[in-house]
C-alpha cells in the first residue's frame, strides 16, 4: 500500500500544473465562452493566474498531508481518507474530459487528465485488493468526498480573494 500512498500527491500536481499554466490563456483565448457557458464557467470569472495558483496550492495541502498521515502513521482511517481523496481526483478527471466534450474543444487539463485517468484506476484497483473495508474506512473514505467539495469551495473563494489583490 505504502508503494501507492504518495502517488497520489505527485499526480495531482501533475494534473494541476496544466491547468495552472493552461487556464489564463485559455478562457482569455475565448471569453465567449463565459456567454455559452455560464454554469461550466462561473465559478473562472475574472481571476487571475496567481489567484488559480494559490487556490491549487490550497487544495494540494489536503492531499499531500493526508498521503503524509497514511503513509507514515498506516490505519483504517486514514487509508479511507486517502482513498476518498484519491476517487476524488478520478472524478475530477472524468469531469475535465466530460467538460471537453461537452464544450467540444480542449480544455487545459484534459491532456493530463487522459495521462492520469488510467493510472488513478490501476491506483484503485490495486488499493481495493490491499484494503480492508470496514465501517471506519468506509465512513472516512465517504466523510471525505464532501469535504473535498467543500474545499473546493473554500479553493475558488480563495482564488477570487487573491485575484482581486492581484488585478489592480
Amino acid at each position: 500500500m505504502k508503494d501507492l500512498i504518495l502517488l497520489l500527491p505527485v499526480m495531482f500536481i501533475f494534473h494541476d500544473m496544466e491547468e495552472i499554466v493552461g487556464f489564463g490563456w485559455f478562457f482569455r483565448s475565448d471569453p465567449d465562452l463565459f456567454t455559452r457557458y455560464p454554469k461550466l464557467t462561473a465559478a473562472y470569472k475574472n481571476f487571475t493566474t496567481e489567484g488559480f495558483a494559490a487556490a491549487v496550492y490550497e487544495e494540494f495541502i489536503p492531499f499531500f498531508g493526508s498521503s503524509l498521515l497514511a503513509y507514515f502513521f498506516p490505519c483504517r482511517v486514514l487509508y479511507g481518507v486517502w482513498f476518498g481523496m484519491l476517487l476524488g481526483l478520478t472524478g475530477h478527471f472524468f469531469m475535465h474530459i466530460g467538460i471537453s466534450i461537452c464544450i467540444r474543444r480542449y480544455v487545459p487539463s484534459l491532456v493530463t487528465s487522459l495521462i492520469c485517468l488510467p493510472a488513478a484506476a490501476a491506483m484503485l484497483a490495486k488499493s481495493a485488493r490491499l484494503m480492508t473495508f470496514d465501517a471506519p474506512t468506509l465512513i472516512s473514505a465517504a466523510v471525505t468526498l464532501p469535504l473535498l467539495m467543500l474545499n473546493l469551495k473554500l479553493a475558488h473563494s480563495i482564488m477570487h480573494r487573491v485575484s482581486r489583490r492581484a488585478d489592480p
